[in-house]
């Protein structure tokens, strides 16, 4: 028995010393990403790329190699597994998922895959910049057919963007996809409609103007702050398209875009990413230098995005407080209305072309877009020359715009150039979770807003952290939903949310 224990215990050291390996190629990994992606060279990106797949193929090889296989077997062993610690449990089920999916990958495959994928991301920023679809597209057609290779050797789970989907939100399928958009649709369009019909609109015009960019940043930095991001743990830089990146709890980064005629876009981008950087600073440090050190899901982890940046950030509670700072850091601009008028003039419903500054209400129907789209990539052979046609006509069906430019239109979002297929899902999935999150804290804290009215943003991110935050991969989605609201996830806690803020916001009867 003896024997058999020593046996047991190398082969975990063992294991943990591969994990350890492969978290530490993760973090130099995003790194590299983090500066591609905020200012370094496009002259070197072909090389940087070449050097990044090197990387992440050595980081797959270790991840599926024969010795990672057997060390999963053995310690997978009921007998075995049994006498685990919860964190050693965990990580060796979470990986034995990962080790059946990526070893039915060929290595080369996967290293030309990643060497691609981030050459194309700097294809996509060449081309929204000089409207350059043309240019983009067989690139896209490339990772398309690249993940129509590994789908295949994945093995089709009820379709084939089910085998995407689950990737990012496990067990999401597109049935329930289907069922879930359909509740929004039944209470969200009639909302919009009443809205249009009878609503008393907000002025929007004080948000019109030139707002100084170093102004804007001061801004972000002091509302981060406010949040509890910690600094000492992670900074705020710019890239073309806002993006979170945990290294470690010790080192998250996130970014924003600036706009001289747009000061809500980066001040709520920043919110939104810097409630992804609370998820990853917060995570339990035991957890630390394993892959459990991450967000559950990216269905949960847009929750605390989508539930910091709108049901926090654009909340009446919030500007109550931080109104008067926002006067101070654009002197003369905002001295002529209240905070009431600007609480109601951020949240103004208006079909738009642009998902990151689309209003709550229709936020959604944007995700409705792109879950259709994918769907119509992977389950009915829709190809990449054919999806600026498709996403304008999507966009003139639900929302009644037109898209002037591909740069407004199809080429405006990062995710598919970077092969995130089936990730967008996870946008509404997440104010579905946020809305039934933020319900149950208000349910324990009745004098939340009143909180949040104060300026005391601590108590909700506590309440988080322990919650959701410290948790990092240890639980699934549903026990996380589960144990905070004692329910499964329900969308109407989000159609709740929505009707009470508007019919406020619009002053309906």
């Amino acid at each position: 028995m003896n024997g058999t224990a020593n046996d047991t215990a190398a082969k975990l050291e063992r294991f943990r010393e591969l994990m350890k390996q492969i978290k530490q190629y993760e973090e130099i990994l995003a790194t590299i990403y983090w500066d591609m992606r905020t200012g370094a060279p496009r002259k070197g990106i072909e090389l940087r790329s070449e050097a990044y797949g090197t990387l992440s193929a050595e980081s797959f090889r270790i991840a599926t190699s024969p010795e990672m296989g057997e060390l999963l077997a053995a310690l997978s062993q009921p007998e075995v597994l049994g006498t685990l610690g919860p964190i050693d449990r965990k990580l060796v089920e979470e990986t034995s998922k990962d080790y059946e999916r990526n070893r039915k990958l060929p290595p080369e495959l996967y290293r030309e895959y990643v060497v691609l994928t981030s050459q194309a991301e700097s294809a996509w920023e060449s081309a929204k910049e000089n409207n350059d679809f043309p240019g983009f597209a067989p690139y896209l057609e490339k990772i398309i057919e690249f993940n129509r290779k590994f789908i295949e050797l994945w093995g089709v789970k009820g379709t084939p963007y089910d085998t995407l989907l689950d990737i990012y939100e496990p067990g999401m399928t597109t049935t329930k996809l289907d069922r879930l958009f359909g509740e929004l649709r039944a209470r969200l369009v009639p909302l919009a409609e009443k809205i249009a019909a009878q609503g008393d609109k907000p002025d929007t015009g004080f948000l019109k103007g030139t707002f100084d960019i170093a102004a804007q940043k001061k801004l972000s930095q002091f509302v981060l702050n406010q949040m509890g991001f910690d600094f000492e743990a992670g900074r705020l830089d710019e890239s073309a398209h806002p993006f979170a990146s945990g290294l470690n709890p010790g080192d998250v980064r996130i970014t924003t875009k600036y706009y001289a005629n747009d000061l809500i876009s980066a001040l709520f981008s920043t919110i939104h990413e810097g409630g992804h950087a609370l998820y990853e600073q917060n995570i339990a440090p035991e957890l630390a230098g394993t892959p459990l050190c991450t967000g559950t899901s990216m269905g949960i982890h847009e929750s605390q995005s989508r539930l910091w940046e709108n049901m926090v950030g654009r909340s009446l509670s919030f500007w109550k407080r931080y109104f008067p700072d926002l006067q101070k850091h654009f002197p003369g601009q905002f001295e002529h209305i209240d905070a009431e008028q600007f609480y109601r003039g951020i949240n103004v419903v208006e079909p738009s072309l642009i998902r990151i500054e689309a209003d709550e209400l229709t936020y959604n129907l944007h995700i409705m877009i792109r879950y259709e789209i994918e769907k119509m990539i992977f389950n009915e052979g829709l190809t990449a020359k054919e999806l600026p046609e498709v996403w304008n006509a999507k966009y003139k069906e639900a929302l009644g715009v037109v898209p002037g430019s591909d740069a407004e239109g199809v080429l405006q979002d990062v995710h598919w150039s970077g092969g995130s297929f089936g990730y967008f899902p996870s946008y509404s999935l997440g104010n579905m979770y946020a809305a039934q999150i933020l319900n149950a804290a208000k349910k324990l804290k009745p004098d939340l807003e009143d909180r949040i009215a104060a300026g005391e943003l601590a108590p909700l991110k506590d309440w988080l952290t322990e919650g959701v935050y410290r948790h990092g991969k240890m639980k699934e989605p549903s026990e996380i939903i589960q144990e905070i609201t004692g329910e499964a996830l329900n969308s109407q806690y989000l159609c709740d949310y929505l009707e009470t803020k508007y019919n406020d916001v619009y002053r309906l009867k």
